[in-house]
C-alpha cells in the first residue's frame, strides 16, 4: 500500500500535476514493483502566502510525502528516491535542488482499508521488494 501527498506552489504545481503523478506512479512501480493499476495521490498546490521553503530552492520547489508499508529493503527505497530525481527533473523540469522527498513507514496493522486491518488482507503484490 502506498499513498502519495505531493506539495508545491499552486502556479507551478498545477499544470505538471497528471505529467507528475505518472512520474512518480512510474517511479513506485518501478522501484517498489507496485501493481500498476494501483495509484493514491493527493496534490496539495498552495498559494505563495501558504507555502514556506528554503533559500536556495526556486519557486518549483516540491515536496514529495510517501506512506506505505513497512518492509521495502533501504536499496529499493533509496532507488525510489534516485528515479524520483532523474524523472522528475527531465520529464517535469524540477531540478534535484527543488525536489524533497519523504517515506513514511507504517505497520501493516496500523493501516486500515476495505473495512479491515492491512495485516488481514492478502495484497496481490510483494511488500517485501
Amino acid at each position: 500500500m502506498a499513498q502519495i501527498k505531493i506539495f508545491g506552489l499552486r502556479e507551478r504545481l498545477d499544470p505538471i500535476k497528471q505529467r507528475l503523478s505518472d512520474v512518480v506512479h512510474g517511479c513506485v512501480v518501478d522501484a517498489l514493483r507496485y501493481p500498476a493499476d494501483k495509484r493514491a495521490h493527493r496534490f496539495f498546490p498552495l498559494d505563495r502566502s501558504d507555502f514556506y521553503y528554503p533559500a536556495g530552492r526556486s519557486d518549483r520547489y516540491t515536496i514529495i510525502e510517501i506512506s506505505m508499508f513497512e518492509g521495502r529493503s533501504v536499496e529499493a527505497k533509496k532507488q525510489l528516491m534516485r528515479l524520483l530525481f532523474e524523472r522528475a527533473e527531465r520529464e517535469c523540469g524540477i531540478a534535484p535542488l527543488d525536489l524533497e522527498i519523504t517515506i513514511f513507514e507504517t505497520p501493516r496493522h496500523d493501516w486500515a482499508f476495505r473495512g479491515r486491518p492491512g495485516d488481514e488482507h492478502a495484497l496481490g503484490y510483494e511488500v517485501k521488494v
